[in-house]
């Protein structure tokens, strides 16, 4: 079966998508057509809040128009499963947040997990996400390599070894089995480091990007074969009525304001 899928690195810039085209493509499933974008007119890292809010509503207007282009699944792809959950009540295809997949899945890795994500800033937010999601009961923490996202790019094969080393003792001390990348740039990093190396493993890693395209490229089957159909009762209930004129106003509106390629709808 055939799937188009988009994998949307959400930054204003494009100097990541060509790791991510690099150490994805690779594991893409027969019959899937993968697309690596970014954003325009939002900022270019979201290392910290403010930038994540801001791209959010860019995220927002990617996901609606990857749904018109005809695309059967979207991942936007960074840890922080950035507008996600807002995502699905805008549109019918699959919305996959690497965190989240990682975590679904873990288990088939590994009885238990911690987390390792970028740098310090990113610790507190993603053990928030763990309990919101209601994965945690394995989890045994979330720690960091201490690289951001911006001077990763510079280093990938130091921030492959950091990341590595990192592993290791976080294993050690917390007793896990397997680690979750907590971040997908630090995840195309240590990717690239096995690719290029042809190393195996040492440990055993979880990466968000592979296991975010996998789970994009099942529901993205599941859908197409009409078996896939998301709730619209409670959390994924979409505006209607009134409701449904002010968000075609509100989405007009802000995509002036941020200019914003011309909306559907």
């Amino acid at each position: 079966m055939s799937r188009r899928i988009e994998f949307i690195n959400p930054f204003g810039t494009s100097v990541y998508d060509s790791i991510i085209t690099e150490t994805l493509m690779a594991y893409a499933g027969e019959g899937t057509e993968l697309v690596i974008s970014s954003l325009d007119n939002c900022p270019p890292n979201i290392d910290y809040y403010y930038n994540k809010h801001l791209m959010e509503t860019a995220v927002f207007e990617k996901v609606m128009q990857s749904e018109a282009a005809g695309f059967d699944a979207v991942v936007v792809g960074c840890c922080y499963d950035p507008g996600v959950r807002v995502a699905r009540e805008l549109v019918d295809i699959p919305v996959i947040g690497p965190l989240e997949a990682s975590m679904q899945m873990a288990g088939y890795f590994g009885h238990s997990y911690t987390v390792v994500t970028d740098h310090h800033k990113a610790v507190p937010y993603l053990e928030d996400m763990v309990r919101s999601y209601g994965l945690g009961g394995n989890c045994r923490g979330v720690r960091c390599v201490n690289w951001w996202v911006k001077d990763m790019i510079k280093n990938p094969e130091q921030v492959a070894l950091d990341t590595i080393a990192v592993s290791k003792q976080v294993l050690a001390e917390t007793r896990a089995e397997t680690i979750i990348m907590g971040c997908t740039i630090v995840a195309a990093c240590y990717q690239r480091y096995l690719m290029t190396q042809k190393a195996k493993p040492e440990v055993t890693i979880v990466n968000p990007n592979l296991l975010a395209l996998k789970m994009a490229e099942s529901l993205a089957d599941l859908k197409k074969a009409g078996v896939y159909q998301l709730a619209r009762v409670g959390y994924y209930e979409q505006p209607r009525g009134l409701y449904r004129k002010e968000f075609e106003e509100q989405r007009q509106q802000q995509a002036r304001v941020l200019h914003f390629a011309k909306s559907a709808g």
